[in-house]
Order: structure tokens, then C-alpha cells, then sequence
């Protein structure tokens, strides 16, 4: 039997550029790969990346999350959150996982949470739902 690989969608990827600025907010319900300088909040309900020459201001909060460049802010991981050889975060934790590499530099507070820790955290932050329309007669 073959075996069958996954097929990823590069346009399910939202991303910022190296050398790009932004400043606002993030809702995005899939992965985002951020190079650039972002001051905000970020919220997604993929994997963010946040790449060597990133520089993050500001929470995020995300199902998954690799790391290699500069956080300033909370994080909050529904699932992982690795901290790569030469990142650097300073602000609190708040994952249901955590993976450490030699050389990650991190100053704060860690805290293990469940997954409704996480949902109850999410749930504040998320974008109002609109009401369901009500059935014709």
C-alpha cells in the first residue's frame, strides 16, 4: 500500500514578511508564520510561527506554537509550545505542553493549564458570533 502524505494548502498560511510592521490584531482560524515585527494581540486557531528575525509585542494565544524569535507578552498554548535554541520570551506561559531547547532564553512565570483553562481564556478573546437567523414561517 502506498502510504498517502498529508497535502498542506500555502494559502491557508497567513504570514508576515521579514522587515514588515504591523500593528493591531490577529484573529485568524489557521497557521500563521510571522518573520516580521508585530505589536498586538494575536490569536489563531492553528500553529503560529514566530520566525528568527520575528519580534512579537503583545499576547498570543494559539492552539500550537514553535518559536525562535523575541516575544514581549503572555502566551497562552492549547496544546505545545516550543521554545527553540536562541528565542527569547519575556512574559508568562500558560500551556498544556512545554519542550525547551538548549539555548532558549525565557524570564517569567510558567503555568501548566488544562484544555478548558485554555477555552476559558480563548472563549474571552474570540470574535462575537452572530445569532442564528431565525426560521421562516
Amino acid at each position: 500500500m502506498a502510504k498517502m502524505e498529508p497535502v498542506v494548502n500555502a494559502n491557508a498560511i497567513s504570514r508576515i514578511s521579514a522587515g514588515t510592521i504591523i500593528k493591531g490584531e490577529i484573529l485568524s482560524p489557521c497557521d500563521i508564520r510571522i518573520d516580521g515585527t508585530f505589536e498586538g494581540k494575536i490569536q489563531s486557531k492553528g500553529r503560529v510561527v514566530v520566525g528568527e528575525s520575528a519580534h512579537i509585542k503583545g499576547d498570543i494565544v494559539c492552539d500550537s506554537i514553535d518559536l525562535w524569535g523575541k516575544v514581549e507578552g503572555n502566551v497562552f498554548v492549547k496544546d505545545t509550545l516550543n521554545l527553540k535554541e536562541g528565542c527569547s520570551v519575556t512574559g508568562n506561559l500558560n500551556v498544556r505542553k512545554l519542550s525547551v531547547e538548549l539555548g532558549a532564553t525565557f524570564n517569567g512565570n510558567c503555568k501548566m493549564i488544562s484544555e478548558s483553562d485554555f477555552d476559558r481564556v480563548a472563549g474571552t478573546k474570540a470574535p462575537a458570533q452572530q445569532p442564528a437567523a431565525a426560521p421562516a414561517n
